[in-house]
This record gives structure tokens, sequence and C-alpha cells, in this order.
């Protein structure tokens, strides 16, 4: 089973733990990255850089970073090579765009499911703040569970990034 490497500050704390014995549940080997006590002035980069290092210099290796919007940490973790963050706050942010017209998606976790499957994303983030409990648990079971596509022109385009 992968390695699973788990960052987040404040806003993210508490759903850290949470899902640290999810993963355990699911069969993976979770590391707690810190925060490791609430700290209500931390700050991201310093929790998310170093897990993105980590899931980007181990091979087979996942991370969850876990913030207020989770933008901020998608941002901060995608500026290491090799660390490859998709982002999901909440299914409601989700159905939006179908709601207008946009979109070909019946289920509102592609947005999970492809940035894995097509991207070979490695780092999943979390927007603590739009999603409940059970909404992170089933991002986080969906992007473990899915695996990279390894289509060529997947792999193709991962060669220019």
């Amino acid at each position: 089973m992968s390695k699973v490497y788990l960052a987040a500050d404040h806003a993210g704390f508490a759903l850290k733990g949470i899902l640290l014995e999810y993963l355990s549940e699911l069969g993976y080997e979770g590391e707690d990255l810190g925060a490791f006590e609430f700290a209500a002035e931390d700050d991201y980069p310093d929790l998310m850089t170093p897990l993105a290092l980590r899931v980007a210099s181990e091979e087979r290796s996942f991370g969850i970073a876990i913030g207020g919007s989770g933008q901020g940490e998608m941002m901060c973790a995608n500026r290491v090579g090799g660390a490859r963050a998709a982002l999901f706050y909440g299914p409601r942010a989700a159905v939006a765009p179908l709601e207008q017209g946009g979109g070909n998606s019946e289920d509102i976790y592609d947005i999970v499911r492809l940035p894995r499957a097509h991207n070979d994303a490695n780092i999943l983030s979390l927007g603590a703040r739009f999603i409940s409990t059970d909404e992170a648990k089933q991002a986080v079971k969906i992007f473990l569970d899915t695996p990279f596509s390894a289509g060529e022109r997947h792999l193709r385009r991962l060669a220019k990034f």
C-alpha cells in the first residue's frame, strides 16, 4: 500500500486528525507532517512545502493538504517539481458549473477522480471550510483508489510539466 502524508494549517487541523484515522481504516499508512498543535497564526506554506517535497521525492506516495479553502495549499504544493496537487473544496462547488449548463459530468467527485486518472495527481488539497467530514472521506477514498491511466496523451502531457 502507498504511504500517505498529511499536512494541515489551523483551518484543517481537526479534519487532518479524522483523516489520519480514516486512512488506517482503509489500509493506508498515514504520516502526520504537521501542524502538530493548533496555532491560529500558522502559515500554510511552512507545512505544505515539506509535504510536497516528501511526496515528490517518494515514488508511489501521496499527500493530503488541508486548509481553509485548499487553494493556497494547492498553489504552494504545485511550486515543487514532481508534486501535482488537485483541489477539492466540496460538491456544491463542483456542481455549480453543471447547473449553469457547463461541464458534462454527472459525478461531482470527477473533480477528484480525473486529476488522478489524467494527470497522475499525487496530492489532494482539501478546503476544510467548504466540505463535511463525509465529503472529505469520500474525496480521499476516490483519490487514492483511482489509478493513473498512463494513456499516451496523458504521458505526453506529463512530460511537458
